[in-house]
């Protein structure tokens, strides 16, 4: 079965999908709740302001079907930019159909245009699938850990 994924920036007209992506992923990882006037909020400032990053959507017909956050890291050691992964979601039913692989080599194919160093992304320890998924597209665990101290 070949199935047509489209792969373009996300535009106003995606907040709910993403709120609701978000909202999902979330739940799904970390049995987590996020508020959602703020999680409306910080969706929406992102989709108006691009320095802060940009949203990708995953498209079959007319169902948002996934969809990931990027964001920018300035890197001294590199002279360059490094791209996160962030709130990656991919719609139950449509996982194993190739959707986050579409999405990550759209960002793959920008981000090598504009001269991106490297791409990063954090997982939850337990999400064993997803880092599967991730080791099969050439990602590495990397030496790193992540700390972290909430203001």
């Amino acid at each position: 079965m070949n199935i047509e994924i489209n792969i373009r920036l996300a535009q106003s007209q995606d907040l709910q999908a993403l709120i609701d992506n978000n909202q999902a992923m979330a739940w799904e990882t970390e049995s987590r709740h996020l508020d959602s006037e703020i999680l409306s909020k910080g969706v929406a400032a992102l989709l108006q302001d691009p320095t802060k990053g940009f949203y990708v959507i995953a498209q079959i017909g007319d169902t948002v079907v996934g969809s990931l956050m990027v964001t920018s890291e300035w890197s001294d050691w590199r002279n360059g930019e490094m791209w996160w992964f962030q709130s990656v979601y991919v719609l139950p039913q449509f996982r194993a159909l190739g959707v986050f692989k579409a999405l990550y080599n759209y960002v793959a194919t920008l981000g090598k245009e504009k001269s991106v160093r490297e791409l990063r992304l954090y997982v939850e320890r337990a999400n064993e699938r997803a880092q599967k998924v991730y080791e099969a597209l050439g990602m590495s665990h990397s030496h790193y850990d992540m700390w972290e101290v909430v203001l």
